[in-house]
């Protein structure tokens, strides 16, 4: 795989945790989103051990080599949580600093709202803080906003699109979900779900090769995309289980970092959220800097790897 990074399986919460590691001193724990897999942070693990620190990266809950519970009310943010809280203990330490992307960036804001002491520092890539909205669930507020087609409305009903993934193949799926630069909100029609025709087929991003991709491709091969999925079915979940979280604000020190072009970033209300006395920095009061890289989309820490991972050590060597 990739030079000198280790792998092993550690017990957490109730379930079998892969993580990948590399390197020695102290820890910056890394959480990948959807669909990835510890893997999308190979160019950090090996920047941030070069550079004297101890790079974690799990497969989470439902992912790659990590084992998959089958109910979707085993993906709350509790769970997920708690699996993290259990490997940073087994680590030895009390602190890591926290790097987290996509689905990886919502379950650090969770990790942050529900164990700040065990988060240096937070950097987070693409999905910024959102505050809980008491008056409305959150996949009936974006089938409001959105419509059906809207990709988290799409993935609600069990094993419907896994049906659809199914017909297109993991590799064409995968390739539609690496290679958008669609402004936001991402919406898969249903019967084509990435709009591809009889004579188009996606290709590749420039920031993947042939061999990258296949590591996802046979890892979401063997075990579908179930796992990953349930994190958007438990969504409802979350909501009803964290109302005495409601208004709160996040005290770790946090550096926002997103892609212009990224879907998330782009979706309607975020932008507006993040600048301007939006209410990010009410929110999240220790909101150090933010960072929109120009031209980059979704998948910040593959397609600007060096640079996300300077962002990455200047904030996180100042503590």
């Amino acid at each position: 795989m990739e030079e000198g990074i280790e792998h092993r399986t550690v017990s957490v919460n109730g379930i079998r945790m892969h993580i990948a590691e590399k390197g020695q001193g102290p820890i910056v724990l890394f959480l990948h989103g959807f669909p990835e897999l510890w893997y999308s942070w190979r160019h950090q693990i090996l920047a941030l051990a070069s550079l004297g620190y101890h790079a974690v990266a799990p497969d989470l809950r439902g992912f790659g080599d990590t084992e998959t519970p089958t109910s979707i009310s085993d993906y709350t943010c509790f769970h997920i949580v708690g699996d993290l809280v259990e490997l940073i203990d087994s680590l030895g330490v009390t602190q890591v600093f926290l790097v987290g992307h996509d689905w990886g960036a919502i379950i650090g804001w969770y990790l942050c709202m529900f164990r700040p002491e065990k988060v240096k520092a937070f950097v987070c890539l693409s999905v910024p803080f959102r505050p809980r909205n008491p008056q409305m669930m959150p996949v009936e507020s974006m089938r409001a906003f959105f419509g059906d087609d809207y990709y988290i409305c799409r993935f609600q009903a069990q094993g419907e699109i896994e049906a659809e993934f199914g017909q297109l193949g993991t590799a064409t799926v995968l390739k539609g979900i690496f290679s958008t630069r669609r402004p936001g909100p991402p919406c898969l029609p249903k019967g084509n779900a990435f709009g591809i025709g009889p004579d188009t087929s996606a290709t590749l991003p420039s920031w993947l090769s042939e061999e990258e991709f296949s590591y996802y491709a046979t890892k979401f091969d063997q075990n579908g995309f179930t796992g990953g999925l349930n994190y958007y079915r438990a969504l409802n979940l979350n909501w009803e289980l964290t109302a005495p979280w409601n208004g709160v604000q996040v005290k770790v020190p946090v550096k926002y970092i997103t892609g212009e072009l990224d879907m998330a970033y782009t979706t309607p209300g975020v932008k507006e959220y993040v600048h301007n006395n939006g209410g990010f920095k009410k929110d999240v009061p220790c909101l150090e800097e933010i960072v929109i890289m120009e031209g980059v989309g979704h998948f910040i820490n593959q397609e600007r790897a060096e640079e996300t991972n300077s962002h990455i050590y200047d904030f996180i060597t100042k503590f």
